[in-house]
């Protein structure tokens, strides 16, 4: 066979191996076929000597890895395929395509680093939040969402999602490295390498953490994005969730302390909502809920998530301040404003503008809640920057767009993913599903199942003490990566004095 001929089929394998790795998100939820598919890669990267070769294996296996877990994308596409599912493909593609470069980024620098495989270790994680910020950031798909239902996720509450993807990263490098010595070095190292892979395997299970006294009803419609904008089907919902909030408690259990109704729960901007307000909370018998709605102010729109009190007023406001880019906004569209380009200035009307960062809602007796809309609960630092820490968290979703299996799910493990990092429960209400109640460790104690009506009558369970993440973030994870890049350079520098010639290569 050809060099050529090798080459590419080092990138096949490559390629295979993303879609392979894919397994480990839901709703396959299998993180050691993850590990297996990251170990082939690693694989074909040791036989790619030359960054620029390494660069094209990193780049392959995202791209496998993020066109079998992304799937979900090509759904908002179809909410109106007569107009836009042309669009589905080549948005899936490019998209997965472009965020790959920061995998390609990843391998071939760490290939420029060292011909060994270890410098991997820090300069894909470095990657990963890279992929985490960069306009605004994209962290859906980390390999630590893949380890909410295994004893490794639990980690998460110490070091964060960076940390534990740097983790991952690490026991593969670990495994995939040929084993050299003698017998007794030979055995020990086929040992760890399986008690590692037994670690991917072993389901977490814990005792689910102590109930409050305060039950919370999550309402679930069930109104598939096509029609929910629909003027003939919205009186239908709209009723649906009226009925479900005046709904009994099942098996004579205690009534609802607060109801929770989702993002966008009715069609009607804030300002013309009042009638609708008020049936809302005449339903609750006037319990406190809290709903999804859009804002307007002037010429600007919120996604915003507001308080109810007992004769139906406002009591608070949240706006949704990480905003889905082209989705909910342009970028750059209020820039562009300033030099004449307005079509896609959110400050105008087009598209939602952002609050002002996260806030916590004051709920009485209750405690305090960080409210999350959609998503918003992706991004761990969102979380991290409450002003405070909460009793609770609580998002507000419509998980509608992503599909009827794969992207809500995903979302979900998401959601499990901030509850374990902060040590806090979580209230998590979904226009589709899934709603769930989710304790400390991510647990899921309760919930409505994908594409079903419904409501959901949980308990809340208490809070943790604060974990070592809440408390100091990526801190530890920056001072690892740093230490770990340090080295590596070091080590780059040190074996150009001996072969000046490498930089060339």
């Amino acid at each position: 066979m050809s060099l050529k001929g090798a080459a590419w089929l080092r990138f096949a394998a490559t390629l295979g191996a993303g879609g392979i790795a894919a397994f480990g998100q839901a709703p396959y939820d299998m993180p050691l076929l993850m590990l297996v598919g990251f170990v082939v890669a690693l694989r074909m990267f040791q036989l790619s000597p030359r960054p620029w070769q390494a660069a094209v294996i990193g780049w392959g296996f995202a791209l496998g890895y993020f066109l079998h877990g992304w799937l979900w994308l090509l759904s908002p596409f179809m909410v109106d395929p007569e107009r836009y599912a042309w669009m589905a493909p080549f948005a899936l593609v490019l998209m997965c395509a472009g965020l790959a470069l920061f995998w390609g980024l990843a391998f071939g620098v760490s290939r420029w680093l060292s011909p060994r495989t270890w410098p991997l270790i820090f300069c894909l994680p470095a990657a990963e939040m890279l992929r985490g910020y960069v306009f605004t950031g994209f962290p859906w798909g980390m390999f630590s969402q893949g380890l909410v239902d295994v004893w490794p996720g639990q980690g998460l509450a110490f070091v964060g999602p960076y940390g534990m993807t740097l983790a991952v990263v690490a026991a593969a490098v670990f495994i995939a490295r040929p084993v050299a010595g003698g017998l007794v070095q030979r055995f020990g190292s086929f040992a760890a390498k399986v008690a590692i892979a037994v670690c991917f395997v072993v389901p977490f299970r814990a005792a689910e953490a102590p109930l409050t006294d305060v039950t919370i009803r999550l309402i679930q419609p069930n109104a598939a994005q096509k029609d929910k904008w629909d003027p003939a089907k919205i009186p239908e919902f709209f009723n649906r969730q009226l009925a479900l909030t005046r709904e009994m408690p099942r098996a004579g259990g205690p009534g609802p302390n607060l109801v929770l109704w989702a993002e966008t729960a009715i069609p009607w901007p804030l300002d013309m909502a009042d009638g609708a307000l008020s049936q809302i909370s005449f339903a609750a018998s006037g319990k406190p809920v809290v709903l999804g709605v859009q804002r307007r102010s002037d010429m600007q729109f919120y996604n915003s998530a507001v308080l109810l009190g007992a004769q139906g007023g406002v009591l608070q406001t949240y706006d949704k301040h990480h905003l889905v880019p082209f989705g909910e906004y342009i970028p750059f569209g209020d820039a562009l404003a300033k030099v004449g380009i307005t079509s896609f200035a959110s400050q105008l009307g087009n598209g939602y503008s952002s609050g002002p960062g996260p806030a916590l809602m004051d709920l009485g007796a209750l405690g305090m809640a960080l409210p999350l809309i959609c998503y918003e609960a992706v991004f761990s630092r969102d979380v991290n920057g409450a002003p405070k820490r909460p009793r609770f968290l609580m998002q507000l979703t419509n998980d509608a767009w992503f599909g009827k299996g794969q992207g809500p799910l995903q979302h979900l493990a998401q959601a499990r993913m901030r509850s374990i990092e902060q040590g806090l429960p979580m209230a998590r209400v979904a226009n589709t599903g899934v709603s769930a109640m989710i304790d400390p460790r991510g647990q899921i104690t309760a919930s409505l199942p994908l594409n079903t009506a419904g409501f959901l009558d949980a308990r809340l369970p208490e809070p943790f003490a604060p974990t070592l993440y809440s408390r100091f973030g990526e801190w530890p994870f920056l001072i690892v990566l740093l230490i770990g890049l340090g080295i590596a350079a070091f080590r780059y520098q040190r074996n150009l004095q001996f072969d000046p010639g490498r930089a060339e290569r």
